[in-house]
């Protein structure tokens, strides 16, 4: 039954009196209660991510065993370009989802939802053309090690794996994430289980990396999708039309998108850096080494997925001065998790290294307590990047970045292109101190500012 069909049985007063009895049950339940139900939520939140990181980091690891390093790097720059388009389908959709879903369209969350799965049509296809026409030329150039299967896997992959992302992200608008990590589970199983029939069959390549990634994702998508009604509460406001929505994700998102560009600038420029300073296969080495904080990163996507909308009502009921002990909550988690995490793995680095990539990228193990320091100032950002998204306010994340961005392209270019590896991560840590000061600056800088009620907002409340 599709959501349209469902919506037409759903009875007007039904609706209203479920909406009364979730409010009054969320009123009523007691602090220990509501405790135990966010480290439910949080727990669920952090298994759900990390399938997905699992599945991913499983790809990468035995990519890197199994491919030679020019087409493991190959797979690497591809999958740069394709976080590059993520980026953007995060600007206008997925993170204003995050931020609406919580606020103004939080009354009419399966009428807002149809209205996404419209622009994501419209998103993707964008992608689809971009990166095919980039295989294209990358072929016609003769461009070898893969290069060109390898674009061409990732424009097939991308429509399909963005699709996944909507469909999970729609379970958490309503804090519900144990669907979202059943549908995680699946998709880890058909990838894994995938790569290795490939593998045992002697089709292991890029490309057909991609199209595995492809296939998990679009099933897994559409079983999500038949699950949603279960957990969308009935609507109870008036859902947007798509020109509605389009017009508030594109207030929102434009200054989300320069953020995400001046994002990508000082993390992952330096694949196609290192590819045309010092080959290919200097790009499978910088993967490889960067697959190790993998796990850690995908659990702090995963619980800013859950915190964005707690934050955002809190902010819309309380004010942003309400802000300052939520994000020292956060901070203190994240920083925290990522000490705990490279105490264990820095003393391990040498047999991590044999275990993982069977003796290869040996070379590089020794940059693993540098990338620990760039990954745990990267940590501290995202308590201000979170309340600066839930006042609405992707502007100053924007102008944070930007001087990331900067630095990262005054010193990170000529660092590469004569220290190689070395320059990467000293700029990796000079952009994320840079990030998280100049973050911490302008939310403290907006929490002692009056608030300025937001017309559009207030027109739609």
């Amino acid at each position: 039954m599709s959501l349209s069909q469902t919506e037409e049985l759903l009875d007007a007063e039904l609706a209203n009196a479920a909406g009364a009895v979730l409010a009054e049950t969320e009123s009523a339940t007691p602090p220990g209660g509501r405790l135990a139900r966010w480290v439910t939520k949080g727990g669920l939140a952090i298994l759900d991510q990390g399938l997905i990181s699992g599945s991913n980091f499983l790809v990468s690891l035995l990519l890197a065993r199994w491919l030679t390093q020019d087409q493991y790097g190959a797979f690497a720059l591809a999958f740069s370009i394709f976080l590059l388009l993520s980026y953007v389908y995060q600007s206008f959709l997925a993170e204003p989802q995050a931020v609406f879903s919580g606020s103004a369209y939080s009354k009419a969350l399966r009428g807002y939802l149809k209205t996404l799965l419209g622009i994501h049509l419209i998103l993707t296809l964008f992608g689809v053309v971009l990166l095919g026409g980039a295989a294209a030329v990358a072929a016609a150039m003769g461009k070898d090690g893969g290069l060109p299967g390898a674009l061409a896997g990732v424009a097939i992959a991308s429509p399909c794996i963005l699709f996944f992302w909507l469909m999970r992200r729609s379970f958490y608008m309503n804090l519900a994430p144990a669907r979202a990590t059943v549908g995680a589970f699946i998709y880890f199983v058909v990838v894994t289980g995938g790569l290795f029939v490939a593998y045992k069959r002697a089709l292991m390549s890029p490309f057909s990396a991609y199209l595995l990634m492809a296939l998990g994702a679009v099933g897994t998508g559409f079983f999500l999708l038949s699950q949603i009604n279960k957990v969308l509460p009935p609507d109870t406001g008036t859902p947007p039309t798509r020109s509605q929505a389009w017009h508030k994700h594109w207030e929102y998102g434009r200054w989300a998108l320069a953020v995400s560009v001046v994002t990508w600038i000082p993390y992952y420029m330096y694949y196609p850096l290192v590819s045309a300073f010092g080959g290919m296969a200097q790009a499978g080495q910088l993967r490889a080494l960067m697959n190790l904080s993998l796990p850690m990163e995908q659990s702090y996507t995963a619980l800013s997925i859950l915190f964005l909308p707690y934050a955002a009502r809190i902010c819309r009921q309380h004010g942003i001065s309400a802000s300052g002990p939520l994000v020292r909550r956060i901070i203190m988690l994240f920083v925290g998790g990522a000490f705990a995490y490279w105490a264990v793995l820095i003393p391990l680095k040498v047999p991590v290294f044999h275990l993982l990539y069977g003796g290869k990228y040996m070379e590089v193990a020794h940059f693993i307590p540098y990338v620990a320091i760039g990954t745990t100032l990267w940590s501290a950002a995202f308590g201000p990047a979170i309340l600066l998204r839930a006042i609405e306010s992707p502007d100053s994340i924007f102008w944070a970045r930007l001087a990331a961005s900067i630095l990262s392209l005054l010193v990170g270019v000529p660092a590469t292109k004569w220290f190689g590896l070395w320059g990467v991560v000293v700029s990796l840590i000079i952009a994320n101190i840079a990030a998280f000061l100049i973050s911490m600056y302008i939310l403290q800088r907006k929490s002692q500012t009056p608030p300025v009620l937001n017309p559009v907002l207030e027109g739609e409340g």
